[in-house]
């Protein structure tokens, strides 16, 4: 019963599924590790398990000064 417990632990609860919320961060915690960078993405490191670190870019806005 204890096995089946502590395998119940593991399985449910320290491993929870992978989802956004649950994504590896990379690149001072502003990218995410994924196997491909999207469209509006770009490649600025590698992660661990051949996973790519990709950070979202930033459009180009001009001021209002100009």
């Amino acid at each position: 019963m204890r096995t089946f417990l502590f395998l119940f632990v593991v399985l449910f609860l320290l491993a929870p599924a992978r989802n956004a919320f649950f994504d590896e961060k990379c690149f001072k915690l502003n990218g995410r590790c994924v196997n491909s960078c999207r469209k509006n993405e770009e490649l600025v490191a590698l992660c661990q398990k051949s996973l790519k670190c990709c950070l979202t870019l930033q459009p180009c806005w001009k001021s209002k000064d100009d």
